[in-house]
């Protein structure tokens, strides 16, 4: 395994899953790993697998087994939920499951949970079988959930056996600065998700960093960033690759479930103005590129946002090109921003 120099951010991906128009999500799985495998050779920081449910592009629903699947066909990289959608789950049930999975990959494993349903309204409450829960639950849940991480748990009458004492670092993830606020005030590690919400990402950082309280796991902030990074040998091809990616969330403005499609020729045959826009909005923090022009945008977004990792999504069509895009960004020289007084 490649180690990446200190120097450099750490990079770590973001992984839905995708299952692609006329493939199988059987393929789809396979892809991953073979992603995950390739990551690690790069010296990729993490791979994460994101929960979503009731999407005809996305195969992570069952986020725990994947992890599973993925950390069982690899060595070294850290595997976990970018992110579980507590929500959805009992704390207990978590617990369990990612205390299984740390004793199975010892000091591999990441729990980044989500407060967010992860999908529409219908299929949420098919999951949780009533929506009578609110935000405030939230912060009692991720409570609920640590403590079954904790070796003091063992003296209550509800234990998750497995999970006692297995460290795994717990991650808040979030698209407002609602999480942001929370990870700082219990000193906990926050990922933003401005790789498809960007809106609130400098504000979010902000708040983190300045109410930040050290913990008994984190001494000081620690940020990590979403974005996609779409990389090819020149601007052309990487622009005609990221159609993908456009067409994938020009669906989810339109509110339609579809497989990933085929990159094509010209966007302006698939969206109307206000459709583009509403994209691109939402793709802000997108790179597309060769290698000299992603070089250049992506380090200023460290050193704008001061970030301590990103985490990197591809929505890219054919695999095999989604594994040059992830190369290409592994042999960027991107350095860690400058300290700021």
């Amino acid at each position: 395994m490649e180690i990446r120099n200190p120097k450099y951010i750490p990079l770590s991906i973001l992984d839905l899953v995708p299952v692609v128009q006329g493939g199988s999500v059987e393929q789809s799985f396979q892809n991953s790993l073979d992603l995950a495998k390739h990551a690690e050779e790069l010296g990729y920081q993490r791979f994460w697998l994101a929960e979503h449910h009731n999407m005809a592009g996305i195969a992570s629903s069952a986020t725990s087994l994947l992890i599973a699947h993925i950390a069982s066909g690899t060595n070294h990289i850290r595997v976990g939920s970018g992110g579980i959608m507590l929500p959805n789950h009992a704390p207990l049930i978590i617990a369990e499951q990612f205390g299984t999975l740390a004793r199975l990959y010892p000091n591999r494993i990441d729990l980044g949970l989500g407060r967010a349903p992860g999908t529409d309204q219908l299929t949420a409450a098919a999951l949780r079988r009533n929506l009578q829960g609110s935000v405030e639950d939230f912060p009692s849940n991720v409570q609920e959930l640590c403590n079954y991480f904790s070796v003091d748990n063992r003296y209550n009458k509800v234990r998750a056996i497995q999970a006692e004492g297995t460290d795994v670092p717990v991650w808040l993830l979030g698209s407002s600065t609602y999480s942001a606020q929370l990870a700082a005030y219990w000193g906990l590690p926050f990922s933003f998700a401005s790789h498809f919400a960007p809106q609130m990402l400098h504000d979010s950082l902000r708040l983190y960093r300045e109410n930040f309280r050290p913990s008994e796991t984190l001494q000081q902030p620690y940020a990590m960033a979403g974005i996609n990074v779409i990389a090819a040998e020149t601007d052309d091809e990487a622009e005609f690759l990221a159609t993908s990616l456009y067409r994938a969330f020009l669906n989810v403005t339109r509110g339609k479930g579809e497989p990933l499609f085929p990159p094509v020729k010209n966007m302006e045959d698939y969206w109307t103005d206000s459709e583009q826009y509403a994209v691109r909005q939402m793709l802000a923090y997108t790179f597309v590129g060769s290698p000299q022009t992603l070089r250049q945008k992506i380090q200023a977004f460290i050193d704008r946002t001061q970030i301590d990792e990103l985490m990197v999504g591809a929505h890219i069509f054919d695999h095999d090109k989604r594994l040059n895009s992830f190369k290409i960004l592994a042999e960027l020289p991107l350095k860690k921003a400058p300290m700021q007084d």
